[in-house]
């Protein structure tokens, strides 16, 4: 099985799973409801599986769906504004193609790039329960041990995806020599061997934290350069070549 077969079968496992009859049950509820602007759209109502390239030496982590974005696109990190400012910072990295989404089959392509999340369901009140996002860890080690053998750069989008993601790490043996605590524009290196996959936080890209200034456009940038940098220089390190 290739990566792109491998890739969608995770898809399919994600998409199928029931672990938390109470999140199905709560987006099933949204997509009912629907918010006004959206009520002429049929809703996605399923847990969202990862996008992006199944070969990416750069893997992103984010919370969960939003329960009027991917909810309802189906497609991660899409059709909210927390997308529009990443997708955005993503294509001025050289990591998307566009810097704008709209809904699939818009020509979206991420490069070198893979987006997941801690949680595949939208939690109410964006706030994930430990049982859940313990349930969904399985769906996370799944998209990390397909990206591992090339995987060079992880960027946690706030504090739960990053613990999720340091967790995922230190459960599949990775070691760091210091407490990866979160903290936006923290780096912390896991090793495992003569690899090194460095994790890179930036706080999340939610529209509290962006029109409040927590987070601007320079600060975001600044994590997407660093990871470039990071993947660049791995590729002329000898012992961090990917054979």
């Amino acid at each position: 099985m290739n990566a792109r077969e491998t890739f969608e079968r995770n898809a399919k496992r994600v998409v199928a799973c029931r672990l938390c009859p109470e999140l199905r049950a709560y987006i099933a509820d949204i997509a009912r409801e629907k918010r006004r602007a959206y009520r002429e759209e049929t809703y996605w109502a399923k847990p969202v599986p990862a996008l992006g390239d199944p070969e990416a030496r750069l893997l992103i982590v984010g919370l969960a769906p939003g329960a009027h974005g991917s909810n309802r696109t189906g497609r991660m990190f899409t059709g909210d504004k927390s997308g529009a400012w990443l997708f955005r910072a993503l294509h001025r990295a050289g990591f998307a193609n566009q810097p704008t989404w709209q809904r699939p089959g818009d020509g979206l392509r991420l490069i070198d790039c893979a987006i997941t999340a801690a949680l595949r369901c939208a939690p109410p009140g964006n706030k994930p329960t430990p049982s859940q996002l313990a349930n969904c860890a399985r769906h996370l080690e799944a998209d990390f041990d397909l990206l591992e053998p090339r995987l060079r750069v992880i960027v946690s989008l706030g504090a739960i995806g990053h613990r999720a993601a340091a967790k995922m790490l230190e459960r599949r043996g990775w070691r760091f020599e210091q407490r990866p605590e979160f903290a936006h524009g923290a780096e912390h290196p896991a090793t495992r061997g003569e690899r090194t996959i460095h994790v890179l936080c930036t706080y999340h890209p939610s529209q509290q934290n962006t029109s409040t200034k927590v987070l601007t456009e320079p600060m975001f940038d600044a994590v997407w350069s660093r990871a470039r940098t990071l993947i660049t220089a791995a590729e002329w390190h000898p012992s961090e070549r990917c054979l």
